[in-house]
């Protein structure tokens, strides 16, 4: 017993020095730390003490929407939400067809540009009010490697048809119409019945008349979106895959060529309603309309976009009385 007591006092000694050691250790360790090192520290020690603190304000933020969906319900108002629209959606049997077949004849950099058009055609159909039967044919070589390493969750993609096979191979002949701008036949209406195909190659004008060419060789129909009609423009008339889409997108929801076109086409096209030629803009025929659009603004939004452009510089020339660096971020 005696000895017993007579180690405590060294035991609690051999703590303390422990205790000492390993503040001395971390104190060391903030010295070698610099300044910025230990802002990063201190945030980061924060960001875990507000954890759960912004748990809880995400789930009072869910309860709030949820009681406001409540109310309009009981309202009569109809929820307008992402998801209700894409319930409401009516879709068309009509199909369009991307042919893929054009792999060998790109390099690698306009493959990615049309893999981006591609995208870009997939988030049109799957948020417009009519979408259509999506299929993207031949999809092999270069294409398919890039999907792959870029973007992989393509084989998630919804209401998509993927097919290695030509398009001519899965589908009826005399229900096929290539679109081509090099068609002497112009399209005046979409018969739902049919499958409007749209050459996947972004090759800057090095192939003229390819696509045009592919429809005579296996003799089905072809046709030109009746672009002449309703726009004149001073650059090329060939346009994005995307653009050919998105213009069938909305003329099915619009049924009207005119307000089709305007609503999609790019500024950098230039383009004016037919009979307003002295208003023509400045097309960019140096810039390929191969390029992807994902930066690009609709005509019709130019007017708008311009005044708020406008307003925008004169907000920046008033004087800032106060700003707050603590805007909540909204996680739910």
């Amino acid at each position: 017993m005696a000895t017993n007591m007579a180690d405590a006092p060294a035991v609690q000694e051999s703590s303390h020095e422990c205790a000492n050691n390993e503040n001395e250790s971390a104190k060391d360790e903030n010295e070698t730390l610099s300044k910025r090192q230990r802002k990063r520290l201190l945030k980061s020690q924060q960001w875990e003490e507000q954890r759960e603190l912004r748990k809880q304000k995400r789930k009072e933020r869910k309860q709030q929407r949820k009681l406001e969906r409540q109310a309009q319900a009981e309202d009569g108002v109809e929820w307008t939400g992402k998801k209700r629209l894409r319930r409401s959606a009516e879709p068309s049997s009509l199909r369009l067809v991307i042919d893929c077949s054009f792999d060998n004849l790109m390099v690698l950099k306009d493959v990615k540009k049309l893999h981006k058009q591609i995208q870009r055609c997939y988030a049109e159909n799957r948020r417009t009010l009519h979408p259509v039967q999506f299929y993207l044919t031949s999809q092999g070589g270069q294409l398919k490697q890039v999907m792959d390493e870029i973007n992989k969750g393509w084989v998630n993609w919804k209401d998509v048809h993927f097919k290695p096979d030509a398009f001519h191979e899965i589908m009826k002949k005399e229900d096929l119409v290539y679109l081509t701008s090099d068609s002497p036949n112009v399209l005046q209406e979409l018969d739902e019945a049919k499958a409007y195909v749209i050459g996947g190659l972004v090759d800057h004008n090095h192939h003229k008349g390819i696509t045009f060419g592919r429809a005579q060789e296996l003799g089905i129909a072809h046709a030109q979106l009746p672009l002449g009609s309703f726009v004149q423009m001073n650059s090329r008339k060939v346009l994005a895959v995307n653009h050919v889409f998105e213009i069938i997108l909305a003329f099915l929801e619009k049924r009207d060529w005119q307000e089709a076109f305007f609503t999609v086409l790019p500024q950098r096209k230039g383009a004016v309603p037919v009979g307003q030629e002295n208003k023509l803009g400045e097309g960019n025929d140096e810039e390929d309309s191969d390029e992807d659009s994902d930066k690009e603004q609709p005509i019709a939004e130019k007017r708008t976009d311009s005044r708020d452009q406008s307003e925008s510089k004169q907000e920046e020339h008033k004087p800032v009385l106060k700003q707050s660096d603590s805007n909540e971020r909204n996680t739910a």
